[in-house]
């Protein structure tokens, strides 16, 4: 992943995201979209799952609004016809990242339709997914 311009610092590589991240480099990785920063072979959802789940397990407060303020944008983004993204799927398990049932499985049913490019009931199940975790 590419640093920040003007930053002088380096970003972690989106693979990477793992416990050993600090938590700023995690919220900035959900601040920006990850299909961005250098990465066309992963589904940008799945890094923003990943770094979210992370921060969900510091107990980091602002991890769930920003997920999902990231997650709509690059829903939008991807309801558009001509923006192409990733739609590989690298990490068909990461639904178990989380210890509520019912998130890891509408994250698994919006993954689904997202591969399947049914960006309306994907949408729908992004809704449901910001009511699981109380945003609005």
């Amino acid at each position: 992943m590419r640093g920040l311009p003007d930053s002088g610092e380096t970003l972690l590589n989106i693979h990477d995201i793992d416990s050993n991240a600090p938590s700023r480099q995690l919220v900035r990785v959900l601040r920006n979209q990850p299909d961005r920063m250098g990465d066309e072979d992963v589904m940008p959802e799945s890094v923003l799952w990943r770094a979210y789940c992370e921060l969900r397990r510091r107990g980091d407060e602002r991890a769930a609004n920003h997920f999902i303020r990231s997650m709509r944008t690059l829903h939008r983004r991807r309801a558009m016809a001509n923006t192409r993204l990733s739609v590989t799927d690298t990490w068909p398990n990461e639904h178990k990242l989380v210890d509520d049932p019912l998130l890891g499985e509408l994250w698994k049913a919006y993954k689904r339709c997202i591969q399947a490019q049914r960006t309306g009931p994907a949408a729908q199940l992004l809704n449901d997914i910001a009511a699981q975790l109380s945003v609005v």
